[in-house]
């Protein structure tokens, strides 16, 4: 079915997963549907796969790409910097494996950055972890999978790879899989907002109505912009067009708490178009009461018929 360039980045921020990544992860103020779900990344967002990503500022003036920090300490017993040859070398001095893999992971280019981390620490949880979101992004599941296991053994209660591996499993539609991971993260993690809006996602998909609702509101209470922010890395959700529409409605819900009502009123339309639900069940659930008198609320429902 297809979807304006609006709609898709709308659906995409409401039923996707988020995975979260430590060159990924930063305290910055910041999630998914269609789309999947959120990483979390080393410290970890997209599925973030827990935590935000956020851009480093540029080394050189003239570039205004999205950055990772390059010039972090070297750890003791790391790998040693690697000299960057040609134009760039100027602006990119000496990066370790790490450095290096990040820098290539901000310009999009999944597979150099894997190489790059390959020749880091194997015994790095959060190397692997950032392969597996590279795997991730490029789609290969079965390789993702495999990193963030790879991580898991190093760290067993790293909140952020649990969350990016129920993000592979959500993926695949091993949604109960998926939930536990989440549920595990949670538990390592319980002031991740990310974590609990990949988690109501799922238990969206998997028809748990309230429960999802009920997850959503737990991550609204632990960070009010979570359904607008756009840093995090995210992943496809592979839910049916009414399962999309569900999410979308309870996206609106979320969005209406956070007082905005712009998108709210586009997550409904997305909903209503996606055949979940219509405007007199719209105009019968309290958590809509606020939008009533806004033109294009009033618009949205006279289109679908009511007057």
């Amino acid at each position: 079915m297809p979807w304006n360039i609006q709609d898709r980045r709308l659906t995409a921020q409401s039923a996707g997963f988020v995975l979260l990544s430590a060159f990924l992860a930063a305290p910055c103020a910041v999630p998914q549907i269609r789309d999947g779900g959120f990483l979390a990344g080393g410290q970890r967002t997209a599925p973030s796969l827990s935590k935000p990503v956020q851009a480093a500022a540029a080394s050189s003036p003239a570039q205004a790409a999205p950055q990772y920090p390059l010039t972090a300490p070297q750890a003791p017993g790391s790998a040693p910097p690697i000299l960057v040859s040609g134009p760039a070398q100027s602006a990119l001095p000496q990066l370790t494996p790490e450095q290096l893999g990040d820098t290539l992971m901000a310009r999009q280019r999944y597979q150099a950055a894997i190489e790059a981390y390959k020749r880091g620490p194997h015994d790095s949880a959060d190397l692997w972890n950032k392969m597996g979101i590279a795997y991730q992004l490029m789609l290969n599941m079965d390789e993702a999978q495999r990193c963030y296991e790879r991580s898991l053994k190093l760290e067993p209660k790293n909140a952020n790879v649990l969350n990016n591996l129920g993000t592979v499993y959500d993926s695949e539609k091993q949604y109960p899989n998926a939930e536990r991971m989440y549920h595990k993260a949670i538990k390592y993690d319980s002031k991740s907002a990310l974590i609990y809006k990949n988690l109501g996602t799922n238990l969206l998909t998997q028809h748990k109505y309230k429960k999802g609702w009920e997850n959503y509101k737990i991550a609204l209470s632990l960070d009010a912009d979570i359904f607008q922010r756009s840093t995090s890395p995210r992943v496809e959700n592979p839910a049916s067009v009414e399962d999309r529409g569900a999410m979308n409605y309870y996206m609106a819900k979320g969005c209406v708490r956070a007082g905005m009502n712009d998108r709210a009123i586009e997550y409904l339309r997305m909903a209503l178009n996606e055949g979940f639900t219509n405007p007199k069940k719209i105009m019968a659930d309290g958590e809509f009461a606020g939008l009533r008198g806004i033109p294009a609320f009033e618009e949205l429902l006279t289109s679908q018929g009511t007057p």
